[in-house]
């Protein structure tokens, strides 16, 4: 069932999980990802109102918002809620499941080494290096995650899940809004403490 970007951002993470996220020659099953609500969430982009850097996260829904992180990383959203809300679901993780080869040219690019030692459950692991190995730019900004850049394929079951607080933010961080597959090799940083599970696991 296609995935209805008009609701809120916490709705709508959790629905991503499994889905596959295609883009320039690369294909990402999405393991991890948080929400960022809209001005009542401290640590959203969109806490302080819309700017140039963060317009993008006000709609519509359904479209890429992308930033720089930490001056040299680009980092993945995907905008939710009604057009001017800001609100999104940043991309935290996936398995590289098409387009290994490219991903891994991308990632050493950024790494300025070798990649091919790096285990293929590190590739996408991490906003930033999902970023990379997605080959995600600025202009990327506004762009259909329907196509036909990009292409979000729904996934087949509703994996097992868990939500937990949000990690690499020093604001709101105990609000359960990291969504994420237990047990899944690619999923970044500390595990945290789920706070909620769907049911059975389930191929995706």
């Amino acid at each position: 069932m296609p995935i209805d970007f008009l609701q809120s951002a916490d709705i709508v993470a959790p629905q991503l999980l499994g889905c596959i996220l295609t883009h320039a020659g690369v294909s990402i099953r999405l393991t991890e990802v948080e929400a960022y609500l809209d001005s009542a969430d401290p640590a959203a982009h969109t806490y302080r109102g819309k700017t140039p850097r963060n317009a993008a996260m006000f709609g519509p829904g359904g479209h890429m918002y992308v930033y720089i992180s930490y001056g040299i990383h680009r980092a993945g959203n995907i905008v939710c809620g009604p057009e001017g809300t800001g609100q999104g679901v940043l991309l935290r993780a996936g398995e590289v499941i098409e387009g290994e080869d490219i991903a891994r040219e991308r990632r050493a690019t950024a790494r300025r080494q070798a990649s091919d030692t790096l285990p293929a459950a590190r590739l996408a692991q991490g906003p930033g290096n999902l970023g990379q190995a997605l080959g995600l730019e600025l202009k990327h900004n506004y762009a259909s995650v329907l196509g036909p850049s990009f292409i979000l394929q729904p996934r087949k079951f509703e994996p097992e899940w868990v939500s937990g607080p949000r990690i690499g933010i020093s604001k709101n961080t105990d609000a359960p809004l990291r969504f994420w597959i237990p047990g899944h090799p690619t999923v970044s940083g500390r595990k945290g403490r789920p706070n909620k599970k769907s049911a059975t696991p389930r191929e995706y």
